[in-house]
């Protein structure tokens, strides 16, 4: 069984971060690329997933703008319980404490903040990634969201990078790609190392 799949394993090794505070990668509010691309969605009905969301603030963000049908989905409860705390009114049932690839709703878009980039990077795990992502998404649905991109670090540790190639090559069987592209409005820590992309599921 592939290790992206073993939920308990993924639930200890993810609430541990959050316990330890070893959140690196949460710099506390949503992230300029994904709030930029929000601000220009017009549609405030459409079914929006988050997956590996973390603390949301993309969420809470998107809520608080009027997009209600905004899912978050995460392997640990304690993030999703902070968001909760954040945001009384965010709807419970909307907060899926599940495994990605074990969760079977359908979205018209899904935003990504590196999570592709948390999961053990061998040829496995990105290609259920892809094929996951694109099962979740509705007839031309949309994949969103931000890739990093460096080299795979060689002390091996989450989260792991990629190339644009790299990335394209397991995307690319299941989606239409609308845009992959250096990101230019990072924020300033991550300047020169994200990929902002837009893909339509084929």
């Amino acid at each position: 069984m592939s290790k992206i799949q073993d939920t308990k394993s993924e639930n200890e090794y993810w609430s541990k971060r959050y316990l330890d505070e070893q959140t690196g990668w949460d710099i506390g509010y949503i992230s300029t690329p994904l709030k930029e691309y929000i601000d220009q969605l017009e549609d405030k009905n459409i079914r929006i997933l988050i997956p590996g969301a973390g603390n949301a603030y993309e969420a809470e963000y998107l809520f608080n703008n009027g997009f209600k049908n905004t899912f978050v989905l995460d392997i640990s409860s304690i993030p999703l319980n902070a968001l909760k705390k954040r945001l009384p009114e965010f709807p419970e049932s909307h907060l899926k404490n599940e495994n990605f690839f074990e969760h079977q709703e359908s979205y018209d878009l899904t935003l990504e903040q590196t999570f592709f980039c948390s999961f053990e990077p061998n040829k496995e795990n990105r290609t259920l990634y892809a094929q996951k992502m694109a099962s979740l998404l509705k007839p031309n649905g949309k994949l969103v969201g931000l890739w990093f991109n460096h080299p795979l670090s060689q002390d091996n540790k989450r989260p792991f990078g990629g190339s644009k190639e790299e990335y394209l090559g397991y995307l690319s069987p299941y989606f239409e790609v609308k845009l992959f592209e250096s990101c230019f409005n990072s924020i300033k820590p991550r300047a020169g190392n994200e990929l902002f992309g837009i893909f339509i599921k084929k």
